[in-house]
C-alpha cells in the first residue's frame, strides 16, 4: 500500500477524519469509497461535498474509487456543493441510495478533512453497520480494485436535482 494511514485513528467515530497531508491524503478517499460500494453493495450512490478547496481533489478521488470498485458498475451521482440536508433529500430522491459527505474544516495551521458515509435509508454509517469492515479492509490492504473498463461505472452531474431547495 502506497502512503499507509494509521486506520485506527482516522476511520472511527462514525467518519473517517484527519488532517491534511499529515494524517490523511486523497488517496484515502479512493480508498474509503471502493471499500464502501463493496460493503454496502451499492449499485449507485450520492456524494457531496463543501466548497473548500482541498476537498475538491477529495471529492475527485471519491468519485473515482467508487466507480472502480471490482465488479459493481456503481453510477456516482455527485451533486457538487451541497450540505448534509440536500444531500439527505437527494438520497431519497434517486431511490433510496448510500450517500457521502465530504467537507473540510480549517483548525488552525492545517485542514482537517472528514468524510461522512450513510446507509441507502440516510443513517450514517457506523462501526457496526459497515465502517469497521472498511477500515478493516483498508488495513489489510484489501482496497477493491476494478476488474475491467466493463465493470467500471459512472460519474454524474445531478446538481440540477437540488435547484429549488
Amino acid at each position: 500500500m502506497l502512503q499507509p494511514i494509521d486506520t485506527d485513528r482516522v476511520i472511527r467515530d462514525g467518519r473517517v477524519s484527519g488532517a491534511y497531508p499529515e494524517e490523511i491524503h486523497e488517496g484515502v478517499a479512493w480508498w474509503v469509497a471502493a471499500c464502501f460500494v463493496v460493503v454496502s453493495r451499492a449499485g449507485q450512490m450520492a456524494v457531496a461535498h463543501d466548497d473548500h478547496l482541498v476537498t475538491n481533489g477529495f471529492h475527485r478521488r471519491f468519485c473515482l474509487g467508487a466507480i472502480n470498485a471490482e465488479h459493481w458498475g456503481c453510477q456516482v451521482w455527485t451533486l457538487g456543493v451541497a450540505n448534509e440536508t440536500q444531500l439527505l433529500y437527494a438520497m431519497r430522491e434517486l431511490g433510496c441510495v448510500p450517500g457521502a459527505l465530504l467537507t473540510t474544516a480549517d483548525s488552525g495551521t492545517r485542514p482537517t478533512v472528514t468524510i461522512r458515509l450513510y446507509n441507502a435509508h440516510g443513517r450514517p454509517v457506523a462501526e457496526d453497520t459497515g465502517l469497521a469492515r472498511v477500515r478493516e479492509m483498508i488495513a489489510r490492504d484489501r482496497v477493491p480494485l476494478p476488474v475491467n473498463e466493463q465493470a467500471k461505472g459512472r460519474i454524474t452531474s445531478c446538481r440540477d436535482l437540488l435547484e429549488g431547495l
